[in-house]
């Protein structure tokens, strides 16, 4: 058995992948998901589903718009101060890792960026606390959860100025007050399905605000008018988000898998602060749920214990070259059961070389 604690692309459940095959083979009257028109009915009724879905499981309230689009997050990273931005106006920006940092270098092309706290000089090992938002700010840009690094924000600063949020590692992995805040985007490929397609969930009245000519692709409006449908949308990518927010859906919604998350979660991390050979590298109190990242005491036991980790199933866990070590990202579809393994290992480890 394979045990897949990849970052992303990311596991998903072997039910979703199964029926997203049959959809390659015949999706209706013969054709494959990938063959048919984004203009009938029947995918229409796909779109309308997801959208669904994502309202409903995350209890979007009224006056909201969930746009299905592409580009991954990295093009939030500019769509965000072209929309929000106004000439001459400064938005303030949290810097907790590498995909804050490249938010923040987009936003100069439309303005300018106020960080008002960052954990950089410590390699983004701790969420910054204690920083204030201007008042006069466009809006507030935050990173819910850093996967290269093993943090995540579990609340939000008190402010009045719109909040925005790249959510893209631990969206659908907890319940979140969307209230709180204006626009919230993500990369699928984590909690949702596969790469492809980005969710954006927006505010409707933060829109329209700034002056500047803004490309039809690129304008919040545009595709809110469109119904996420003004170019041709990611039709398969789309079409297994579905399949994979019906299957969360099944299970109990958000409120029940964020039980299941805080228990792979606070098992694992149990056996990091137990094991002698193994420490963890962030702040205890912003530890990431979804990407849980650690390093031996003795680095050059990492080798050897990665090596056992393959021969045992285990895919994924090697540390990004930023933190080094490992990573044990464990989204949505990730079983328990694949912790445990992991934490069984760590124990045979320990017990030899200790």
């Amino acid at each position: 058995m394979r045990h897949n604690f990849g970052a992303g692309p990311c596991i998903l459940p072997q039910e979703v992948f199964k029926q997203a095959s049959q959809a390659v083979l015949d999706f209706k009257d013969g054709l494959s998901i990938l063959e048919i028109s984004h203009r009938t009915p029947e995918f229409e009724g796909v779109v309308e589903e997801t959208t669904k879905l994502v309202k409903e499981l995350l209890n979007v309230p009224s006056g909201y718009s969930v746009l299905l689009l592409q580009g991954g997050a990295s093009l939030q990273f500019a769509m965000v101060p072209m929309n929000l931005l106004p000439e001459g106006k400064t938005a303030s920006y949290l810097e907790t890792g590498v995909w804050a940092n490249k938010a923040i270098k987009e936003v100069p092309a439309f303005g300018k960026a106020n960080i008002v706290g960052s954990s950089k000089a410590d390699n983004y090992t701790f969420i910054p606390k204690g920083y204030s938002i201007p008042e006069d700010s466009a809006y507030f840009h935050c990173t819910s959860n850093n996967t290269i690094y093993g943090t995540e924000m579990f609340s939000l600063p008190e402010t009045n100025v719109p909040v925005i949020c790249d959510m893209s590692s631990d969206i659908m992995s907890r319940v979140i007050d969307v209230s709180k805040y204006d626009l919230i985007y993500a990369g699928a490929q984590k909690n949702i399905g596969p790469a492809g397609l980005t969710i954006v969930i927006v505010k409707d009245e933060i829109l329209g605000k700034v002056d500047r000519k803004i490309p039809a692709m690129l304008d919040y409006k545009v595709h809110i008018d469109g119904g996420s449908m003004y170019n041709t949308p990611p039709v398969f990518s789309i079409y297994v988000a579905m399949l994979n927010l019906r299957w969360l859906k099944s299970k109990g919604g958000v409120a029940e898998i964020e039980k299941e998350n805080i228990a792979k979660a606070n098992a694992l991390y149990k056996e990091i602060d137990r094991n002698p050979l193994f420490k963890g590298t962030c702040a205890v109190e912003d530890r990431s749920r979804m990407n849980v990242c650690f390093v031996m005491e003795n680095p050059e036991l990492e080798k050897p214990f990665l090596k056992l980790a393959e021969e045992n199933g285990i895919e994924g866990i090697k540390g990004h070259r930023s933190v080094g070590g490992f990573r044990a990202s464990m989204y949505n579809a990730l079983p328990i059961t694949s912790v445990h393994t992991l934490i069984e290992l760590m124990q045979i480890f320990a017990e030899k070389y200790q």
